[in-house]
């Protein structure tokens, strides 16, 4: 990403209503934080973790057709 689009989406923040500039600024400044630090999963994102991991021994997965409908699912 370049500094021009980080500007343009910045730009476009300044457009949304206060309440979603707020939540903007935190998320951000909750980034800025955390700056160098490694992430560590919380108790139920590590059992997604080891279901996805056994999920993969066992060969169970997933098309690809699959994923894009799940994303459309959400997206819509």
């Amino acid at each position: 990403m370049t500094r021009d689009q980080v500007k343009e989406v910045i730009e476009r923040v300044l457009t949304w209503p206060r309440e979603r500039q707020e939540d903007a600024v935190q998320m951000l400044l909750a980034l800025e934080a955390r700056e160098g630090e490694l992430y560590h999963p919380n108790d139920d994102e590590w059992a997604a973790i080891e279901e996805g991991f056994a999920q993969a021994k066992r060969r169970e997965a997933v098309s690809a057709d699959e994923i894009a409908v799940l994303f459309k699912q959400r997206d819509s």
